[in-house]
């Protein structure tokens, strides 16, 4: 199987090129590359996949976290996999469309020397009601609402952008016990389906720290839907204005959010960020050492 590693702020994947590979297995697949010290090393596996017939896409991203559980959407992946189509030619234009299972994503390029360095991508809506993150409890949105795990009671707000997230607005992230109330915050009975979980504090109305806990992966250097949902959970609870820079551990975000129409109607999400490609290698499978080739 010949794969590609890449990155975006640090949130690394190893990406097939599903156009011309097929993964007979990804769970397991996601499981053994995503491995730090017997695999390839990377927070999980995106299959760049032809488009479903009939949707107005260009590709879709199918991904898979370490654990091998499927996730539903990842801004810094589908930065990386609008980035792989272009330079390697299965969509050469710098507009282009993404299925994911969130839905369908338009992103605009930043081409350098001939090759895309950067996306802006429209992440769509934020969902705000409680089903729709999911999370149990009585109808309506989450905001400043008190979570009980790990013998703390946090304040939390919970947006999904495609997939759920939890955000905790803390004095420290950088001091804070992310490795320990991330995990229980996730698997919190609170969320059937588990939970992306951030832990942040805003510097200003324009600037935010954030670690992030990901379902599926543990602590991550970034993660896209995070950044996202962090800028509206800020600006639901007063603390951040529009347009927004997020310090992750691997680097920093934009992310651009109007808030509500006229109507109450929630507006769309833009997310800009780099993409890199870090190197291409072929993985025999189980048992078996990857091949590196060079630096893409």
């Amino acid at each position: 199987m010949r794969f590609t590693k890449m990155q975006g702020l640090g949130n690394d994947y190893v990406y097939v090129d599903g156009f011309k590979e097929k993964v007979a297995d990804p769970a397991e697949t996601a499981r053994q590359v995503s491995d730090r010290r017997f695999g390839i090393g990377s927070d999980g596996l995106i299959l760049i996949q032809r488009p479903t017939k009939g949707t107005a896409a260009d590709v879709r991203m199918e991904m898979y976290n370490a654990d091998g559980s499927r996730s539903e959407m990842c801004g810094n992946g589908l930065r990386c996999v609008a980035k792989y189509a272009y330079d390697h030619g299965i969509v050469k234009k710098a507009h282009l469309v993404a299925e994911t299972d969130a839905g369908l994503k338009t992103i605009d390029l930043v081409i350098e020397g001939g090759v895309a360095a950067a996306a802006r991508i429209d992440m769509g809506p934020p969902r705000l009601e409680r089903s729709e993150i999911p999370m149990v409890g009585a109808p309506g949105r989450v905001v400043r609402e008190t979570l009980r795990a790990a013998g703390r009671d946090l304040v939390v707000t919970c947006v999904s952008m495609g997939n759920p997230h939890c955000v905790v607005f803390v004095e420290d992230p950088a001091t804070f016990p992310v490795t320990e109330v991330g995990p229980l915050v996730e698997n919190h009975p609170s969320f059937p389906r588990r939970t992306n979980v951030e832990f942040v504090r805003a510097l200003s109305t324009r600037e935010v720290q954030q670690r992030t806990w990901e379902r599926g992966s543990g602590e991550t250097f970034a993660c896209g839907t995070g950044a996202c949902a962090v800028a509206v959970a800020g600006r639901l609870n007063g603390l951040l204005g529009p347009d927004v820079t997020i310090h992750l551990t691997g680097g920093d975000l934009r992310v651009e959010w109007e808030g509500f129409d006229a109507n109450g109607v929630a507006r769309s999400v833009f997310m800009t960020g780099p993409a890199v490609e870090v190197f291409s290698g072929v993985w025999p499978g189980p048992g078996g050492q990857a091949s590196a080739g060079g630096q893409g």
